[in-house]
């Protein structure tokens, strides 16, 4: 069984969904970037989604955004289905487009965790040797200058949307919102905090293929690499799945964070129990989606924060 989590409204997070076996249906090239570009912002208008960091890899998708309204599980359910169907379509592909693994949501609790995973995600095409710098990368992204001041644009696909159809525009906007930790006075520090840890990260990469003997693919090769294949490079399978991140060196604010985590998993569990037990005025804490979506229970307004 899986744990419980909590679903805030408010909270930051980072996502991270794959393709089936790793397959390349990603390539980064116009169509698929139209369609996961419309897809997200479609997605992101009907749920109250805020966007904050793009980076669509050939074989998974990363995100960093924020759920205004506690509905994220919602939002998840649509967009993978629809960039699933558009895939499938696209690509004229049969059977499954994502992995059975489930998808990784790590909520952002401090700043420093928000920089990070920010930059993680955009400099993610360079850690794998795709490209030497992340605004190189040719597929759906967001480039650092673009935080909390850009957006991506994108027209209605041919694949999958039906033009008949009005909960699919012919044009969608996606804003790219600043994280709401981050005050708009202190945005353009938060861009320079940002480009200072993709350059980081991007040393770190150069100096790894350099010892490896590797050289970068390049953004043309990568374009056109058969959506077909699949990658090579190696992977650990199973690895830690966190739920939280806070950033290096934040051994305090970690400290707080699981104690929360423990405790909402034992107040969530308490309270099952109870109703497993037939006590349907059990009272789950704040943040319980499931229950309370799916069978109508009790949810404290106490919130177990991290």
């Amino acid at each position: 069984m899986s744990q419980p989590r909590e679903i805030a409204p408010g909270a930051t997070y980072l996502i991270t969904r794959r393709v089936l076996r790793r397959h390349l249906l990603f390539r980064p090239d116009a169509a698929i970037t139209q369609l996961l570009v419309y897809s997200l912002a479609a997605s992101t208008r009907r749920f109250g989604i805020e966007v904050h960091a793009l980076c669509a890899m050939s074989s998974h998708l990363h995100l960093v955004v924020t759920d205004t309204k506690g509905v994220l599980p919602r939002f998840l359910q649509f967009f993978h289905r629809i960039v699933a169907l558009g895939t499938k379509v696209l690509r004229t592909w049969e059977g499954p487009v994502w992995d059975h693994e489930a998808t990784s949501v790590v909520r952002l609790l401090t700043r420093a965790a928000v920089v990070e995973k920010i930059a993680y995600v955009l400099a993610n095409p360079v850690a794998a040797g795709l490209v030497r710098h992340a605004h190189e990368w040719p597929g759906a992204k967001v480039d650092v200058d673009e935080l909390g001041c850009g957006a991506l644009r994108a027209t209605r696909p041919s694949a999958y949307f039906d033009p008949e159809n009005p909960q699919w525009p012919e044009e969608l906007t996606l804003p790219v919102a600043l994280p709401p930790s981050i005050e708009q006075a202190s945005a353009e520090g938060f861009r320079r905090e940002v480009a200072a840890e993709i350059e980081r990260l991007e040393r770190q990469s150069h100096a790894e293929l350099e010892r490896q003997g590797l050289r970068f693919l390049g953004a043309e090769r990568t374009s056109k690499v058969s959506p077909y294949e699949r990658a090579t490079s190696f992977e650990a399978l199973r690895g830690r799945n966190p739920t939280f991140a806070v950033g290096r060196d934040q051994g305090a604010a970690w400290r707080v964070a699981a104690a929360a985590v423990r405790a909402f998993r034992a107040s969530y569990r308490a309270a099952l129990e109870r109703w497993r037990a037939g006590v349907r005025s059990a009272a789950f804490p704040s943040g319980t989606w499931w229950m309370r979506t799916f069978h109508g229970a009790v949810v404290m307004d106490v919130v177990l924060t991290m």
